[in-house]
């Protein structure tokens, strides 16, 4: 089947991918920690949340524009995928025109979102000008053609081209920085690699799908259809975009760019992870766009729950592995000036869990189209997250700020959430069935995360660095058997290993 080969590919390729993008944050950060120091670190971490913010609008569009061209690419209908790809590119112009506007207009207020003291040989405006041309530029070039890639699932395009221009750009700025030590010129090089990428992205796109040109004009029908998408996918991708930037920007402005760094220092490493677990979502997104339109609800609730299994399996393995990792990782990684508590680091592995928790179910609520019907429940989100990232802040510092991102994520991207997506999609009666299967793998991994931890605790003292070797081999096995142990016997557990020894087989 076209699908799975499509998938396998985009797997393959997107870990490759998913493992530089993890590897050169730990790169780019430790290197500008010896040569430039922890403020620059939270200089560049805040700058970076300022602009995903910028970027929100942009958010929707690009999600509500693939949706819409799912059938016409099926179809073989060309025409109507250029006066698609038509109206992206010029909605993209005029997004990269609002960003620059409302970017330039937010440079008086920088000051006031840093607490404390910033290097005094670093302008504010300039560095923060480059941060937002990086951003901008890339609307008035080839990015919306990227859309070509996901329709017709070959992620695997996008990530080779990610994967040799973020070498690149590393490769770049880690010469400079030891060259010069100029963390201008070491910022400049984004926007360079930012239009090199597009270049790329333009190239393979046109080469892989020479059918396809930005000309024509949509009907009006769907012009309005599309703006109810946008407005639905805006809200919803908004929220998620801005989790960790207003983290980070409340984390600046109230306890200043040092813990800021340290802050991101922990995220980097939750959001690799989190990334490389991504990889089956994106790979299998297209596929269950095709399910849905195809199957039965039934069908699709029973596919639901294999996938589940198995990414919950990956995802508590995942959050058990940093919480038993994070800190000797750290030590070795940045120091231990640069660590936080061990309770933080259980609310960042609680955090990881969290995320990945209704990762599958979301697949299905974006396959049915549903994100304006989830507008009120990221609209909520969001503000919910401010509100308690200012209060809880204030008196808890770094603790405050992930219990509100973990309270908000909770309360309205998993509770709210699934109940919008069974009422609208699976039925309401399932999602009792939905809650009960989640609710005891979770126990299994709330088990599995105890034991390996207090094993890991029963290691003699030695160096961070065999400290971490042991720990990764017990977190290797000893959470895969208490999994296997508790859910051998289980019908998740049978699907799932005939789905592998299937896959196996074929090669």
């Amino acid at each position: 089947m076209q699908v799975v080969k499509n998938a396998k590919r985009n797997i393959y390729f997107g870990a490759i991918n998913r493992i530089v993008v993890l590897i050169i944050p730990f790169i780019e950060r430790t290197v500008m920690q010896q040569i430039l120091g922890s403020q620059y670190l939270g200089l560049g971490s805040l700058f970076q949340s300022v602009i995903q913010v910028l970027s929100l609008s942009e958010l929707g569009f690009s999600t509500a524009m693939v949706y819409n061209m799912y059938k016409p690419a099926a179809e073989g209908n060309v025409q109507k995928m250029n006066s698609l790809l038509s109206f992206y590119r010029r909605v993209y112009r005029i997004i990269g025109c609002v960003i620059l506007g409302v970017g330039l207009i937010l440079i008086p207020f920088l000051p006031r979102l840093i607490k404390g003291s910033y290097p005094s040989e670093i302008g504010l405006t300039e560095l923060y000008l480059i941060y937002l041309v990086n951003t901008a530029i890339s609307y008035f070039l080839f990015a919306y053609r990227t859309s070509l890639i996901v329709v017709h699932q070959r992620d695997d395009v996008n990530s080779t081209i990610n994967s040799i221009v973020k070498i690149g750009l590393l490769g770049s700025q880690i010469a400079i920085l030891l060259i010069t030590k100029n963390y201008y010129l070491f910022s400049l090089l984004m926007p360079v690699f930012t239009i090199v990428r597009n270049l790329l992205i333009g190239w393979r796109t046109k080469t892989l799908f020479p059918q396809y040109r930005a000309e024509g004009d949509l009907a009006a029908e769907d012009k309005a259809r599309i703006r109810k998408l946008v407005a639905g996918t805006f809200i919803h991708q908004a929220c998620v975009v801005t989790r960790n930037s207003l983290d980070s920007i409340c984390i600046s402005a109230l306890l200043g760019l040092t813990l800021t760094a340290i802050y991101n220092n922990y995220y980097t490493i939750l959001k690799g992870v989190t990334s490389f677990v991504g990889i089956f979502t994106a790979a299998f997104l297209g596929g269950i766009g095709n399910h849905v339109a195809t199957k039965s609800v039934e069908e699709n609730f029973q596919e639901m729950k294999k996938l589940d299994f198995v990414y919950l399996w990956i995802g508590g393995w995942c959050a058990i592995c940093l919480l038993c990792l994070y800190q000797p990782l750290m030590e070795i990684w940045m120091g231990k000036d640069m660590m936080l508590p061990m309770s933080a680091v259980v609310l960042f592995c609680s955090y990881c869990y969290l995320l990945k928790l209704g990762d599958v179910r979301a697949m299905y609520n974006s396959a049915n189209g549903l994100w304006w019907e989830q507008r009120y429940r990221a609209l909520g989100e969001t503000l919910l997250n401010l509100i308690l990232n200012i209060t809880l802040g204030k008196f808890f510092g770094v603790h405050g700020i992930i219990i509100a991102t973990m309270i908000s994520l909770f309360l309205c991207n998993y509770i709210w959430s699934v109940s919008i997506t069974f009422k609208l999609y699976f039925g309401k009666t399932r999602m009792e069935k939905y809650y009960q299967y989640q609710g005891a793998e979770t126990l299994v991994m709330v088990v599995a995360a105890a034991v390996t931890y207090l094993i890991c605790g029963l290691l003699p003292s030695m160096h961070s660095f065999y400290q971490l070797a042991a720990r990764a081999l017990i977190c290797l096995l000893i959470p895969n058997i208490v999994y296997y142990i508790a859910f051998r016997r289980t019908e998740q557990f049978q699907n799932a290993r005939k789905l592998l020894i299937k896959r196996c087989a074929r090669g």
